[in-house]
């Protein structure tokens, strides 16, 4: 291959990276400028295959875990502290009928029952079970027995 084909192929790679910024093509990046430089030293296009796989791989293995140790990749957010607590339902929960909404710190949540079946009646004291998009995913808040 000549040299440009390498060049380009290395160019894409390195936008394509800079758009996205997920540490995909890097590595691939690297691979591809190693094939550059074989072919400026003439070398045939299965040599600078192999280089452009082996130099692909081997930055991929031996720099990622580095660099994924680096990068914060998820931010926890406020809304993650609210798995677990209490919310008060203040519209019934059904979710055959797409209704419900709760309150918890007092803001109103948009809310959905866990399992399907389950109906929650305005009042309800729940538990969050998790958070999908903007809705709480609620189920029924599991009493604690008092010891005498």
């Amino acid at each position: 291959m000549t040299p440009i084909y390498w060049l380009i192929v290395f160019v894409v790679l390195i936008a394509i990276e800079i758009a996205t910024l997920a540490l995909t093509t890097i590595w691939f990046a690297g691979g591809a400028f190693m094939g550059f430089l074989l072919s400026l030293f003439g070398l045939s296009t299965g040599v600078q295959l192999a280089g452009f796989v082996l130099i692909s791989f081997l930055m991929l293995f031996l720099t990622r875990p580095f660099a994924m140790r680096c990068i914060k990749h998820t931010e926890k957010t406020n809304a993650d502290s609210l798995i677990g607590r209490e919310a008060r339902v203040t519209v019934e929960i059904d979710n055959e009928k797409d209704t419900g909404t709760a309150v918890v710190n007092g803001q109103e949540w948009t809310a959905r029952a866990e399992h399907d079946g389950d109906i929650y009646p305005a009042g309800t004291m729940t538990e969050i079970r998790k958070i999908q998009g903007v809705k709480l995913i609620v189920s029924a808040k599991k009493e604690t027995k008092k010891e005498r």
